[in-house]
């Protein structure tokens, strides 16, 4: 379609005729993901306000199939790779934000933590190496003043702010480690996700969330009895990147709730079923 159609369908956008409206939207909607740039430009050079409001919803309509699409491509993949599913989440609130940027910044932590590693340490050093650069020289932590915010689940905005949730922590954390070559996995404990350290000879955890704690099988146990939960080979075992990533939008589901925006939410929802075969766990 010429720019000069798409210019005369914007410009039918507050016709009062809705039917017409409507048709336009439609007309437009059809376009997919390449009316997103034009959209962008008409929105900034618009000076009608209820058509702005028009443009912003159809911009956004497009963006969420686009990342509706993305994430049914992720989902379908055979590695499913956890820092594109984490970006593909991340692109609900931040459409523009490109997935070698965080690549970029995962490396540049990587790099830090590798100058201070070594791989003939122990287990348990290792990991207190990784703790020392994460939490003490780059300050990484818990946002426990804002818990519920949406961000905390933006792996963006946890790299940029250097604060996050459970999983999020976790998720650099374990891309970290991983990339040292380290057996780090992710764990989905009911109320808190944790990590583990597990290979032919060890097995411990580790608590992102508590500057990376390291604790036992038998304190998973006691937190398990403290809940009265029957305890499950899920809360004690990794888990997939798909299982992450089902978490990190059931977190935002509950983030967006918290805050009110109940639109947000159901948006969320809908993503989920997307890629949901049954079961369910908290933050």
């Amino acid at each position: 379609m010429q720019e000069s159609e798409l210019k005369a369908l914007v410009s039918l956008l507050d016709d009062e005729d809705k039917q017409i409206s409507s048709h336009v939207e439609e007309k437009i909607l059809s376009l997919g993901k390449e009316a997103i740039p034009f959209l962008e430009h008409e929105w900034e050079s618009n000076l009608n306000p209820a058509v702005q409001g028009r443009i912003e919803e159809l911009i956004h309509t497009l963006q969420y199939e686009l990342l509706k699409d993305r994430l049914k491509d992720w989902f379908n993949s055979k590695d499913q790779d956890l820092l594109t599913g984490m970006w593909i989440v991340a692109t609900y609130q931040y459409p523009e934000i490109e997935l070698e940027k965080l690549k970029q910044d995962l490396e540049q932590i990587y790099y830090d933590t590798w100058l201070e590693f070594r791989p003939d340490l122990y287990p348990f050093d290792q990991v207190k190496v990784i703790n020392s650069v994460l939490f003490n020289k780059l300050k990484f932590g818990a946002n426990t003043k804002n818990f519920h915010s949406p961000g905390n689940s933006m792996i963006n905005i946890v790299l940029e702010s250097h604060k996050g949730n459970p999983i999020t922590l976790c998720v650099i954390y374990m891309l970290v480690a991983q990339k040292l070559k380290l057996p780090v996995s992710g764990v989905n404990l009911p109320n808190l996700f944790i990590l583990t350290y597990k290979d032919d000879n060890h097995q411990f955890y580790i608590n992102a969330f508590n500057r990376g704690l390291i604790f036992s099988k038998q304190d998973i146990e006691n937190y398990i009895n403290e809940l009265h939960l029957v305890p499950q080979a899920s809360f004690y075992e990794p888990c997939s990147s798909i299982e992450i990533i089902r978490r990190t939008l059931r977190n935002l589901v509950m983030s967006f709730e918290k805050i009110g925006e109940h639109a947000k939410a159901e948006e969320i929802k809908l993503l989920l079923i997307e890629i949901s075969d049954g079961g369910d766990l908290g933050v």
